[in-house]
């Protein structure tokens, strides 16, 4: 079944930088060397399609050009990628309680195989699914250090069969564990190698078995009861120095899968130590310096090779790991958490946790391990071949995207959930010899991969049609395929004609030189073969063409700054115009539409139409159809309103003032003198006008030579002066103060008359009154007289 491709080919296209034409740089001979150069790139086949002086690699070029230059489409030949899901089962989808399956038949990943054809520099996209299945099965593999300082977890670890069991058939019905152990290489420096401790190497009356290396002790198990059995039977060893070997045991669980029993299921190792490591070099303080070969040396369960081959590496170890799929849990002392955690971090689908004193805890520890490690998918993929990219895109829970490094995992995932990533596979070019690759991508800690085989598009179809020694390339001297000629070796020219011998020849340069002049091909090419091949221009769009070269597409007459007005062609330097359009520079048209006034005549009836412009004849009448008449009356009350509004922001207009005013150029001036004059090279019409405020304001109205309608206005309004207020108010107090001043002196001089008229009647009154000389009869004396009655008179 095909897969859609979701990258589209337009879209790629028009993202890429541009950087000239890559297609035209490239000089490619062949249609399969175009299209190798990108996936913009195509190649014209028709045999008619160079023009004399064009080279074959012109024939390659990007695919609007060669429409542009008359290559039909369906003589471009331009192959395209495609891809196919060779298989596509669906994801698992079951409960806990629904039927077992076998673990070959529980899907996590979608598609599983798929095949892609590359075009070089087109990407080809496709999506995967990954979901965490429920109640999928769980190999768990538990590797123990037995150095002495271990004793009382070893007691803690006799019943973890039984109780392990328990907790994970809470995750899973189908789990299994196997159990392991490790000290140290038995050489010296790192044992003591005396026959009594060889026997026994703790001191006192500690009873301890005999050093080791690695020891399978069960092989994985449904049977929890077994494990406790047989884990009980441990008994501790013991070594000198505080590393362990524990990369040893490490290497030959991963890689001995027979013996320890591995399935194709999720694959837990919990390492449980209370020390350091050792690791590749360190053996050479025992004289061992091989490497470590990363195979399996169990013979009866028990590692014979730590003798003989040193502590593997750390990206070893990563390497292996990988490609078991298993995924390591560090079940570590607190005194060696950070050099553990360091450790992690260099080792894909790791966890580390916090062991107690005496492993207590330890089924805690790696219950908390295993969903840390399932809640998270990581992508890896095999080895590209070389020129080969890969891109990964992530859309996880809750809408969460990535792209790079973040773009190939997803975390907090549950079981059930399914998250999805793009991935873009492109190839930058064909690998050597054109053959098939195969890479593989799969979650880390997964036994499930997605197999793609690539397929690489290095020719083009027409390629398979070719006939070899073609009468058409110079009596056989080359392939006649995609429209050209391939040369045989030491042959060149457009169709093989010459020897690369002859490339040289005086005789043939002759032919190069146009009316027997000293310049071979014009300065503008190269003499191949008694041909002028023409230069190419930095500009794709650019070319020199002709039999010496002498004519180009670009030096012809422009016109607006564009060759040939836009309006035509450029060739041999002369413009040939589109249909009407006319003139050297192709810029004269020929359609009088544009000369058509609004009451349908050319130009108004006032001029004549040139090139597609009113010329008028009228010196009145101006504008692209002759309609405006600056001079003519009506035109000041006409524009009254938009100048008002747009100088001043008053007027009717002023709501509408953007709408209805802006089809003039409003220049302001500061006064009368500065406005334009007649006598200019255009009429213009002076205006004075005024507004609701009886304000006068002056401007200029005309139409200048570019037909723009051009507006001079003085900037300030001429308004009457209005009174001076201070001093009318200072007159009219200064008057009311004088005349009731005045009114004052002339009732005081009123007052002064009448009082001298009364004086004056009263003095002559006085002088003619005659007085009576008689006893007043109202008179009294002011004397009294009173007689004493007792008064005897003694």
């Amino acid at each position: 079944s095909q897969v859609s491709s979701l990258g589209v080919y337009n879209e790629f296209a028009s993202l890429q930088p541009s950087e000239g034409n890559e297609c035209i740089k490239a000089n490619a001979k062949s249609c399969g060397e175009c299209i190798q150069v990108g996936a913009k790139c195509g190649w014209c086949t028709d045999p008619e399609f160079l023009k004399q002086g064009e080279a074959t690699s012109t024939r390659c070029d990007e695919l609007e050009s060669l429409r542009k230059r008359g290559c039909s489409g369906a003589k471009v030949e331009n192959p395209r990628g495609s891809q196919e899901a060779l298989k596509n089962k669906t994801v698992t989808n079951r409960n806990k309680g629904a039927k077992k399956l076998r673990p070959e038949d529980i899907t996590q990943i979608q598609p599983q195989k798929l095949t892609l054809s590359l075009r070089s520099g087109e990407p080809q996209s496709f999506n995967l699914k990954f979901k965490r299945a429920e109640d999928y099965p769980i190999d768990l593999y538990y590797l123990m250090d037995l150095s002495y300082s271990m004793k009382d977890d070893l007691e803690n670890v006799k019943n973890l069969g039984t109780q392990l069991m328990l907790e994970m058939s809470k995750i899973t019905s189908d789990f299994r564990i196997g159990f392991g152990s490790f000290v140290e290489k038995t050489v010296m420096p790192y044992i003591s190698t005396t026959p009594a401790k060889l026997l026994n190497p703790c001191t006192g009356d500690q009873n301890c078995t005999s050093p080791f290396s690695y020891k399978n002790v069960l092989k994985l198990t449904s049977n929890g009861q077994e494990f406790n059995t047989l884990v009980g039977r441990q008994q501790i060893s013991g070594n000198l120095d505080s590393p362990e070997g524990g990369f040893d045991a490490i290497m030959q669980v991963a890689v001995c899968g027979e013996h320890i029993g591995w399935r194709n299921v999720t694959r837990l190792l919990v390492f449980s130590t209370d020390a350091g490591f050792h690791f590749a070099g360190d053996g050479k303080l025992g004289g061992i310096v091989l490497p470590n070969d990363g195979k399996c040396h169990l013979e009866n369960n028990m590692y014979t090779m730590s003798h003989y081959y040193d502590y593997p590496s750390i990206a070893h170890l990563v390497q292996k790991l990988s490609d078991n799929n298993i995924q390591t849990i560090f079940a570590i002392t607190e005194e060696f958490q950070p050099v553990y955690k360091e450790l992690k971090n260099l080792i894909p689908k790791s966890a580390v946790g916090t062991l107690s004193a005496n492993s207590s805890n330890v089924i805690n520890l790696i219950i908390d391990a295993y969903n840390s490690l399932s809640s998270e998918v990581i992508l890896e993929n095999s080895k590209l071949a070389e020129g080969v990219t890969i891109a990964y895109q992530s859309r996880c829970k809750n809408g969460v995207t990535g792209e790079g490094e973040m773009g190939r995992k997803c975390s907090n995932i549950s079981i059930g959930d399914e998250v999805s990533f793009t991935i873009s596979i492109t190839a930058k070019q064909c690998p050597k010899m054109g053959k098939p690759e195969t890479i593989k991508i799969k979650p880390l800690g997964f036994t499930e991969e997605v197999e793609i085989a690539l397929n690489f598009i290095c020719e083009c179809d027409c390629h398979k049609n070719g006939t070899e020694n073609s009468d058409i390339c110079h009596k056989g001297n080359g392939t006649y395929e995609c429209g050209a000629c391939r040369c045989n070796e030491g042959r060149i020219g457009r169709h093989c004609e010459c020897s690369t011998n002859e490339v040289t020849s005086e005789d043939l340069d002759k032919n190069c030189r146009k009316d027997n002049g000293t310049d071979i091909c014009s300065n503008n090419g190269d003499c191949v073969c008694g041909t002028c091949e023409c230069k190419k221009r930095e500009n794709p769009e650019e070319r020199y063409s002709g039999k010496f070269c002498d004519c180009d597409n670009f030096n012809c007459d422009r016109s607006n700054n564009k060759l040939c007005g836009g309006h035509g062609h450029c060739e041999c330097r002369v413009c040939i115009c589109d249909a009407n359009w006319t003139g050297s520079a192709c810029d004269c048209s020929l359609d009088t539409t544009t000369c058509l006034a609004s009451n349908k005549q050319i130009c108004n009836g006032r001029g004549t139409c040139e090139c597609g412009t009113c010329k008028c004849t009228d010196p009145k009448f101006q504008g692209p159809t002759c309609e405006i008449c600056p001079t003519c009356p009506g035109v000041c009350a006409e524009h009254k309103e938009c100048v008002q509004c747009r100088a001043f922001g008053t007027g009717e207009k002023k709501e509408t003032c953007e709408r209805d005013c802006s089809y003039f150029n409003l220049i302001k001036v500061k006064d009368r003198d500065k406005l334009p004059q007649p006598g200019q090279a255009f009429p213009l019409m002076h205006c004075k006008e005024r507004d609701a405020n009886d304000c006068w304001f002056y401007y200029t109205y005309a139409v200048n030579n570019n037909t723009e309608k051009e507006v001079h206005v003085v900037e300030t309004l001429d308004c009457p002066a209005g009174p001076d207020i201070i001093p009318i108010v200072a007159g009219v107090v200064a008057g009311i103060v004088l005349i009731g001043l005045a009114l004052l002196l002339i009732w005081k001089l009123l007052m002064i008359i009448h009082d001298r008229r009364e004086f004056a009647k009263f003095e002559k009154e006085k002088m003619n009154a005659k007085w009576d000389t008689g006893e007043n009869p109202i008179y009294k004396s002011a004397v009294t007289t009173v007689v004493n009655p007792k008064y005897e008179g003694k």
